[in-house]
């Protein structure tokens, strides 16, 4: 098996791995997290009903400052908090997907939790 094939492969297991634990409701949704190379994206997604409930990403901060990575991913997080509290979501279940808890991922979350959203 060619080494690229193993990696997607491992990434995948790791997804489903959390993914076994954890699933979301409309009363406490899951906070899905999405994260590249530039960017990172944050959802909160009942899976009950398959929807998206409120999606949060970095491109949607307007900040006149220029602020690092980790500094952004904390702006996501406030700022997917504040879309669910206007949505009366008070709640959700952490997913970090195949991501360490760690940096960005931490941040993120440590963001939400600042904005009121407990988990």
């Amino acid at each position: 098996m060619k080494p690229t094939k193993l990696k997607v492969l491992k990434r995948q297991r790791r997804i489903v791995r959390v993914r076994a634990k954890i699933s979301g409701t409309a009363v406490r949704p899951r906070l899905a997290v999405r994260r590249t190379l530039s960017h990172i994206y944050a959802q909160l997604i009942d899976d009950v009903a398959g929807r998206t409930l409120v999606a949060a990403a970095d491109t949607e901060i307007k900040s006149k400052e220029k602020l690092n990575k980790t500094d952004l991913a904390s702006q996501v997080g406030k700022l997917v908090a504040e879309k669910a509290k206007a949505k009366k979501i008070e709640a959700a279940v952490f997913d970090r997907r195949d991501k360490q808890y760690h940096g960005r991922i931490k941040a993120l979350a440590d963001g939400a939790r600042e904005g009121g959203l407990k988990f």
